[in-house]
């Protein structure tokens, strides 16, 4: 009865709307939650336990650490979430699916009851993900396929903390969950950009306040450093798109675009090569400039962290109140689409 009732949730839950997503989708999203669902053990257990691994059981400190600071300092919700601990055997947890066409930076999106439509399409298993993005890549599409860490059931499941999040030091892992707790927080149907932005927000003030509160120079050091070539490696890419942008609406014929598209490409990782000298060799980004580099990829960044200044300026509105900040937030998504945008835009100009 129990795996019934988990069932029809995680189908009311997981199904998209509609009938352009085949049953197969339907099934493996249903199948990959409940298979994470099935693996969780309670954190308090696994520190208590002296056959756990020592490592581990730093880690899942650190974690019970990390997860009272986000209800307790920064009023993100208090209940079973990053409570439990899930192996799942792989580096992911899943794989998602970023496309968008040829000549536009425009993701294309894909609809879902109660989450609303999204930039991505996330599969358990990277095979599918990658069968799916070539057929999509058949179609014409620019696609690109991301390994993910870490996503939230926006509290209809008590997430668990996963192997996946422990790939990073305790600044990667507190951001994370601070990260996907800020999901549970606030959640606005059909703006991907605004749900994730927003997190990210919380995640990186998040971080930087944990320093904050703990005699860690090191760590503040590490992560000033960090953030630092983070923000230089978003506005590479940022402006990049916002050349392509200006390409794909110059009215030049398709073969003249689609080389000028793989100038500004090349250009784009020659950049990147001088921001690693700059960065004394930092090499944090490498994988990502393994990718394709086309406007899937750039878009899949941008769903990050285009409205990030815009968050960090309505923070600071707030006095650097979390709650009132969620406040503001909770209210600007509940403005009308067009309204939401100029205030938006405001934002990002202060």
């Amino acid at each position: 009865m129990r795996a019934l009732l988990l069932i029809s949730v995680a189908l009311v839950v997981l199904l998209p709307l509609g009938g352009c997503a085949r049953t197969g989708y339907y099934l493996q999203s249903v199948g990959g939650q409940l298979d994470l669902l099935s693996r969780r053990v309670p954190v308090e257990k696994l520190i208590e336990d002296p056959e756990t691994d020592p490592e581990l059981r730093e880690r899942l400190i650190a974690v019970t650490a990390i997860r009272d600071f986000a209800s307790a300092e920064l009023g993100l919700p208090d209940n079973r979430s990053y409570r439990s601990y899930a192996d799942l055997g792989r580096p992911y947890v899943v794989w998602n699916v970023f496309a968008a066409p040829e000549f536009s930076v425009e993701p294309k999106k894909w609809c879902f009851l109660f989450v609303g439509c999204l930039s991505y399409r996330g599969y358990f298993r990277e095979e599918r993900a990658r069968a799916y993005a070539a057929k999509l890549s058949e179609e014409g599409f620019d696609v690109y396929v991301a390994g993910i860490a870490a996503y939230s059931t926006l509290g209809r499941f008590a997430d668990p903390v996963m192997n996946t999040m422990l790939y990073g030091d305790d600044l990667y892992l507190a951001g994370l969950i601070f990260h996907e707790l800020a999901h549970q927080q606030l959640y606005i149907k059909d703006s991907t950009v605004f749900n994730e932005s927003f997190a990210t927000l919380v995640g990186e003030e998040g971080v930087r306040r944990w320093l904050a509160s703990r005699d860690e120079n090191d760590a503040w050091e590490r992560w000033r450093v960090r953030d630092h070539y983070r923000d230089e490696f978003n506005a590479l890419v940022t402006g990049t798109r916002e050349r392509l942008a200006a390409l794909y609406a110059s009215g030049m014929t398709e073969d003249r675009m689609r080389a000028r598209k793989a100038e500004i490409i090349d250009e784009m990782r020659a950049d990147y090569v001088r921001l690693r000298e700059d960065w004394g060799g930092y090499r944090g980004y490498d994988r990502w400039f393994e990718g394709p580099l086309n406007n899937a990829q750039l878009g899949s960044v941008a769903t990050y962290q285009l409205l990030v200044p815009a968050f960090r300026a309505l923070l600071a509105e707030a006095g650097g109140d979390m709650p009132a900040f969620y406040r503001h937030a909770a209210e600007l998504g509940e403005l009308p689409a067009e309204k939401r945008d100029a205030r938006l835009d405001e934002l990002t100009a202060e």
